[in-house]
């Protein structure tokens, strides 16, 4: 089992009067100290694409692994998280949407992204990227045209910009995780367009039993004090992947719709 830990921006925010389940945002220090919490631990960083060669060759078994990744390509990743992963010897995975990408810092979501030549200094300071779509839609109110550009525009995007291919994807909002059909179109745009793994919003850590284009995340926030940083990394959170799936589950019913339609 490898736990692949899901941030998204690093930074101070206002988190009263939001559930910490719904937090996105881990300020600077928390970081900081969840990174020593790794590094103490004798944790290596890997890629999702590289998690997903160790588990199906079950090599490396006996190494404490841990994947590090962004959503959403923020700039507060360069100054604030950069720094910490430098420090230790860590790696991430940033996983980009590239219309908010650009030569200067463009606004998504009220936050600054990072802009091509950061991301090249980054990049050759052994940090990776991946893509996130390029406009970070609803990817299930598409059909599969737009769904196939998204993937291969992004895709593009940040090969041409960095000179090194892209192998990983990270879906936009909540997974559909009981959606049989749509994961099944999705699974083989993304092998036609040369993904060779992929992230999601799913809750748990990944394990050879993983799908390798939508592996479980452990969402990672403020509210994660030491002992909860660590029981996640160990498995305490496992069981809220199998909740959220039944919960979708049951929604259908009283929506007298069948799982593949959620």
């Amino acid at each position: 089992m490898i736990p692949v830990l899901m941030y998204h921006s690093i930074g101070n925010e206002d988190h009263s009067g939001r559930h910490a389940y719904f937090q996105t945002a881990v300020s600077p220090e928390t970081f900081s100290e969840q990174m020593e919490h790794l590094h103490r631990g004798g944790y290596r960083t890997c890629t999702p694409a590289e998690a997903v060669a160790l588990l199906a060759s079950s090599a490396g078994t006996g190494e404490r692994i841990v994947v590090i990744t962004f959503d959403d390509g923020y700039r507060d990743f360069y100054f604030h998280a950069f720094p910490v992963l430098s420090q230790f010897r860590f790696s991430a995975t940033v996983f980009l949407p590239t219309s908010y990408i650009g030569r200067s810092a463009k606004d998504f979501k009220g936050r600054k992204c990072l802009t091509w030549p950061e991301i090249r200094e980054l990049q050759r300071h052994g940090m990776a990227f991946g893509s996130h779509t390029v406009s970070h839609p609803q990817l299930r109110t598409l059909d599969r045209v737009a769904i196939e550009k998204e993937l291969t525009d992004s895709k593009k995007a940040i090969e041409d910009s960095t000179g090194l291919p892209v192998e990983s994807f990270a879906y936009p909002y909540a997974f559909p995780q009981v959606d049989i059909e749509f994961r099944r179109m999705l699974r083989s745009v993304l092998q036609a367009a040369g993904y060779r793994s992929g992230v999601c919003t799913i809750v748990g850590r990944t394990s050879p039993d993983s799908d390798p284009y939508f592996l479980e995340r452990l969402p990672v926030n403020d509210a994660d004090d030491a002992a909860l940083f660590e029981a996640k990394l160990r498995g305490a959170y496992d069981w809220v992947g199998w909740l959220q799936s039944t919960a979708k589950k049951v929604r259908s019913v009283h929506a007298g719709l069948e799982p593949a339609e959620l």
